[in-house]
């Protein structure tokens, strides 16, 4: 359970989550209005969603919060697996009185929102996934080690910018791991699999241009894969694709991600 919970409806609450061996901080707008869990970036925080949810307007009832480790408040953690992310929404969704919830991840958090909304269909009222989740074999044995390479070389300044909430709280190593596990999960013959399985109203936001770490045109053929995705699932289709790159299209899209948003919620046909 929670610290200082307060009823469904009630207004915005803002504290720690307990889940595992850990705690979450969390935020949650309150109101009687649909319900969105927002799942951020591999180490990013919620504040990151911060004007999506000025787009999106009070009208709704906003839940963010920083996965194990990350921000500045949430704690540190012995698992800091992907299953580990993905039972970290029912631990806060379950923590805030929430049975039925619109899910939007970015990045790695539409992965987390893809196998959340495949695994609970009937507590899902749909599922926007922005720049992430698109099925492509692209780790390798060379891609792996350029991943550790780039990590080790972070490491000297990590730790400087932790007291930011810039940074999460682990080490580069937990780091790699984290990144690599997501290159596995990514695999076509893995992530094809739990898009099929989508049933609720999906939406994807895609960016243009190349990311942070990614060269030539990796970006460009790895979102290629979602033709397949949405031929295959007549639920997933692509909202938009704007002008703006993986790493900035929260803050310069952000007009299309929250209409993603209100697209899915309109198909929602289960009632809350």
């Amino acid at each position: 359970m929670t610290q200082n919970s307060t009823s469904p409806t009630g207004s915005k609450w803002t504290g720690m989550v307990p889940v595992d061996d850990t705690a979450l901080a969390v935020t949650d707008t309150g109101g009687p209005g649909i319900p969105v869990v927002y799942l951020n970036g591999q180490f990013a925080t919620q504040g990151y969603w911060r004007r999506v949810i000025a787009e999106l307007g009070t009208g709704w009832r906003h839940i963010t919060y920083d996965e194990r480790a990350r921000g500045r408040k949430s704690k540190r953690s012995a698992d800091y697996s992907f299953e580990a992310a993905v039972r970290d929404v029912d631990d806060v969704l379950a923590a805030r009185g929430v049975d039925r919830a619109l899910v939007v991840g970015w990045s790695y958090g539409a992965f987390v929102a893809a196998h959340w909304a495949g695994r609970n269909p009937d507590r899902t009222l749909g599922v926007v996934m922005v720049e992430g989740a698109q099925p492509h074999d692209w780790l390798d044995e060379a891609m792996e080690q350029r991943i550790r390479k780039t990590f080790r070389r972070m490491g000297w300044f990590i730790p400087l910018l932790r007291p930011t909430g810039l940074t999460p709280r682990m080490n580069a190593e937990q780091m790699a791991d984290s990144n690599i596990e997501l290159g596995e999960l990514a695999r076509e013959r893995e992530l094809g699999p739990v898009l099929d399985n989508i049933t609720v109203p999906a939406r994807y936001v895609v960016a243009s241009g190349t990311s942070l770490g990614s060269k030539g045109d990796e970006q460009e053929r790895i979102r290629a894969s979602l033709d397949g995705v949405v031929a295959r699932n007549a639920n997933i289709r692509i909202s938009a694709k704007v002008a703006s790159n993986h790493d900035a299209i929260l803050k310069k899209d952000s007009p299309a991600v929250a209409e993603a948003v209100r697209e899915v919620a309109a198909l929602d046909r289960g009632g809350r």
